[in-house]
């Protein structure tokens, strides 16, 4: 086990644990901070990703919150769910805390780009039994003159919340720890999107395990750029920050996606200490650093805690970032890789601020096999897994194997379960569902008084108490008895072209009747193209496939940049993938570049 190999910077004062507010409730965090602390910055949005624009105080959220609850109050739904329709910025924040002062139980939403989008959103309205579509004004008025008429707005009332009625009454009746507080879409990445039921008491217990392992007392700055409508930009840029008392500085993802630069200068201008982000998200400031370099003006020094987590950790992410950010300030504990998912809130484990991150050097031929066996960093053969880190006391990790659901002894690949406060409620609507993936038994301990465990569907293993993932069950690619991790393959995939983007390839197999056939779906600019074709590049994916892994992949499929189909987050959707392969529904891009 290794970690990344910088000079030893000097040591800085660590951020105390937050007092929090003993609030069991996210309102009642609201209403203490506004009493106790009115004048406070809440939140702050960047409208480009760098200036500050609005600003809210926790009086201010409070004012506005309550005054939108009483306009959904107004409108006939408390104790009723709707959808959230809303581009980046404080309205959301406003409306979300509106929602819960109210009783209603909010189910945010990305606002739709493409006719996809606008069939996901009446599914999720449907699933949620909702009637109405909050948004803001001018989002209102781009959806009526877009679908008036339309079948994806049928009986569903539009409200633009950001025009509430002059009178506030502020007699909410207030929500119990166990009452929900969001409907978080899952993000599809694996099937379709299921509503999880996150509590009060989830979010409460989420955040103070995130405080307990990344401490966010005084002094605590966070930044995001993380969508609200998923679980890592919900907790690390709204709930978190609100339980901790620290103020939050948001800016819209596309703003990161356009220049990634903006976020390390956030952390760097407003002193962050506190922020996450996907591996990929990484990915892309380490190539902007590399072409343009690092402002050397950048002050890193105030970085406590760069949460990274949603895939497998990349080892060659981990190490480029910390050297490249490392002159400005960027400590080499302050990369936090973690685990976590929607069902449990978020966060699961994650990596101490006072360490490195842990990586083990493995045999990727045993660990195809479903062993564990240790190699030296100096073995060409060697495949870095990075560390999860620990969980915090609450929450349970095991590792099961998934058809006996029998333990597994430390050291062996199974199925990741999880007990604790942080595990949802379970699906809306689905109790066959929830039962089976939020209230499983292990075989050894069975029974109405055995412990239930949240089934992940992730595979993993635990060593010296650290969780590593290693990929999904459903997306494993199983050849000759070994399994194959897709995100292995399309590493190799990105190592085939330079200018290749990140994140840019789907691997699954199908059967065509004879046999299982490797499919490797890949996103490309045209410039890619420039000098060889699309014929050229398609072998030389297969020749880094197979120099990486010793596979032969059957089918290169190479498609136009935006078009491979990935979840509000970045992950690439492996199975939705497959599925329009299988339909024929992808626009292959020919030898010459052009759509065939």
């Amino acid at each position: 086990m290794t970690t990344p190999q910088t000079a030893a910077p000097p040591s800085v004062p660590a951020i105390p644990r937050a007092a929090g507010t003993g609030a069991a409730t996210v309102p009642e965090i609201l209403r203490r901070r506004a009493a106790t602390h009115p004048e406070r910055t809440a939140f702050v949005f960047l409208t480009d990703g760098e200036e500050p624009g609005e600003q809210l105080t926790y009086a201010q959220l409070h004012r506005e919150a309550a005054e939108r609850a009483e306009m959904l109050c107004a409108a006939g739904l408390r104790g009723r769910n709707a959808v959230m329709l809303y581009p980046a910025g404080l309205e959301f924040v406003k409306a979300l805390m509106g929602c819960m002062y109210a009783g209603v139980t909010g189910a945010p939403v990305q606002v739709p780009s493409r006719e996809s989008g606008y069939r996901r959103l009446r599914g999720i309205a449907d699933d949620a039994g909702a009637s109405a579509i909050l948004t803001d004004s001018e989002t209102l008025e781009r959806l009526r003159a877009k679908f008036a008429g339309s079948p994806h707005l049928e009986g569903l009332t539009l409200i633009a919340t950001d025009a509430p009625s002059a009178a506030v009454s502020d007699e909410g009746a207030e929500p119990g720890p166990d009452d929900l507080a969001l409907l978080q879409y899952t993000s599809g990445s694996t099937g379709d999107p299921k509503g999880v039921m996150i509590t009060h008491a989830n979010f409460i217990a989420n955040a103070e395990e995130t405080d307990a392992l990344w401490p966010c007392g005084d002094g605590a700055v966070f930044v995001s750029w993380l969508p609200h409508f998923h679980d890592m930009g919900m907790l690390f840029g709204i709930i978190a920050p609100l339980w901790a008392g620290a103020p939050s500085y948001l800016m819209a993802p596309a703003a990161f996606v356009r220049r990634p630069g903006r976020w390390p200068e956030a952390m760097s201008r407003f002193r962050g200490t506190h922020t996450a982000g996907p591996s990929f998200a990484y990915e892309l400031c380490v190539r902007e650093a590399a072409e343009i370099g690092v402002p050397g003006e950048l002050d890193l020094s105030a970085w406590r805690v760069a949460g990274n987590g949603a895939e497998p950790v990349r080892w060659r992410v981990v190490e480029d970032f910390t050297a490249a950010y490392a002159p400005v300030g960027f400590r080499p504990e302050t990369m936090c890789p973690g685990y976590g998912l929607a069902e449990n809130t978020l966060k699961a484990s994650g990596s101490p601020t006072d360490r490195k991150p842990l990586v083990l050097w493995v045999d990727p031929d045993k660990l195809r096999e479903g062993r564990v066996v240790h190699l030296s960093e100096e073995d060409p053969a060697a495949l870095a897994l990075v560390g999860s880190g620990v969980p915090v006391e609450g929450t349970r990790l095991r590792i099961v194997e998934p058809e006996s659901l029998l333990p597994v002894p430390e050291g062996g690949i199974g199925e990741i379960w999880i007990s604790g406060p942080c595990v949802a409620a379970g699906y809306l609507g689905r109790e066959k569902e929830s039962d089976e993936t939020f209230r499983a038994r292990t075989g050894d301990r069975q029974g109405p008084g055995a412990p239930t465990y949240l089934r992940t569907g992730d595979l993993g293993f635990e060593y010296d108490g650290e969780l590593f993932v290693t990929g999904r069950i459903k997306d494993l690619i199983i050849r000759k008895g070994r399994n194959f991790y897709p995100q292995d393959i399309e590493t190799a995939v990105e190592s085939a072209e330079s200018r290749l983007g990140v994140n840019c390839s789907a691997a699954f197999s199908v059967d065509d009747g004879t046999a299982e056939l490797l499919v490797v779906v890949v996103e490309a600019g045209v410039r890619t193209f420039a000098g060889y074709g699309a014929e050229a590049l398609r072998e030389r994916i297969r020749a880094a496939v197979y120099e990486s892994q010793r596979l032969h992949v059957d089918d290169v499929v190479l498609v136009r940049r935006g078009s491979l189909p990935k979840t509000s987050s970045g992950k690439v959707q492996r199975r939705r993938c497959r599925q329009l392969y299988l339909e024929g529904a992808l626009a292959p891009i020919a030898t010459d570049g052009t759509d065939s």
